[in-house]
């Protein structure tokens, strides 16, 4: 028996700050999150930053909080609810970080009879810090406790056409009636040495070159690239929608700790759109991220807006991400549903 389990990222229990402390403790403690020796990043993490971020981190939180709960959450449990409505298959929803966890959303599908699993990372596109570290864990749950459950993976989706319709649709409908001179494509950052650990050539990703050459010549090593992904992902719309590509950028958001990280980096973005390029109105799109969640709600929607009227900015729209999207449903659905015929040929 075939079953399916979309995994998104987590998020706290509640708005509590050691609920707060205790989601950070297990994201930020994972080695391919902040990938530094065990010793050092618990020096980082737990003598540091879970000593001094959790109470603003609470504060934001509260921010976007729902009366439902977390709006990852909450969204995602949305998605998975129309997804099973258009599926026989069983589809169950876990988190990496926090409840409900991936161990929990396999003894789910076990418990159903399932045998064979498809796992969906909810992630257009593929990166050490999101899709790898799913893929390990589940796999490292699946030999331990399920050893005779077979577990198949989607890989990164950026490129589908499918989703791409999907999702430029989704920015076309929600700025049909918005005024807007810019569109800022927003992807959540990565320290650089990532991109360069996912190069499975070990030769072709240089990030640190200050340029897109390497993002543009075909290579192997896009199948892993993030940032190449990223940058494919807004051509892809760009190409979709027909947009002026004067009228688009590309950036990058969440950057923590001192060293180099994916740029431009967006903030520094948001501002220099509006006093070095005079820029009155700014609409932004954050397709690294299936499900709105703090980064799009508090640190685009509220955060960027601010820092973008401040800088003379006149109009700012955050779209909304794909979330619980009719259209992305029914992508979805038909991946699983291809799965499904596919395996039982």
């Amino acid at each position: 028996m075939k079953g399916v389990l979309l995994v998104n990222l987590g998020s706290p229990e509640s708005t509590n700050p050691k609920d707060v402390k205790k989601y950070l403790g297990e994201f930020l403690m994972d080695e391919r999150v902040i990938d530094v020796p065990y010793w050092l990043r618990t020096f980082i993490v737990k003598g540091i930053i879970l000593n001094t971020r959790p109470k603003k981190s609470a504060e934001a939180y509260q921010k976007i909080w729902w009366k439902e709960g977390s709006p990852l959450i909450v969204l995602s449990e949305r998605l998975q609810n129309k997804v099973q409505a258009k599926t026989e298959l069983p589809v169950a929803l876990a988190m990496r970080y926090g409840n409900p966890s991936i161990k929990s959303g396999l003894q789910e599908l076990h418990d159903k009879g399932v045998t064979e699993v498809l796992l969906f990372p909810l992630y257009p596109q593929f990166a050490m810090a999101t899709t790898e570290t799913i893929l390990v864990l589940a796999e490292e749950l699946r030999k331990e406790f399920f050893p005779n459950m077979k577990i198949t993976d989607v890989p990164a989706f950026y490129n589908k056409p499918e989703y791409i319709k999907a999702l430029s649709n989704s920015i076309k409908d929600y700025l049909s009636d918005k005024d807007y001179d810019h569109i800022l494509f927003s992807y959540h950052g990565v320290p650089e040495r990532h991109i360069r650990k996912s190069d499975i050539t070990k030769s072709h990703c240089n990030p640190e070159a200050g340029n897109l050459s390497c993002c543009n010549t075909p290579s192997e090593a896009h199948k892993y690239c993030y940032r190449h992904q990223c940058y494919q992902t807004t051509k892809n719309v760009i190409s979709e929608l027909g947009l002026d590509e004067n009228k688009v950028s590309t950036s990058f958001q969440s950057r923590l700790g001192v060293d180099p990280w994916l740029q431009p980096y967006t903030d520094r973005t948001i501002v220099n759109k509006a006093e070095k390029d005079g820029i009155k109105k700014l609409a932004i799109v954050t397709p690294a991220f299936v499900s709105d969640c703090l980064e799009t709600l508090e640190e685009i929607a509220m955060e960027g807006k601010h820092e973008f009227l401040e800088a003379g900015g006149e109009e700012f729209y955050t779209v909304p991400c794909i979330n619980d999207n009719d259209e992305w449903v029914d992508v979805l659905a038909g991946w699983i549903n291809e799965f499904q015929l596919t395996t039982n040929n």
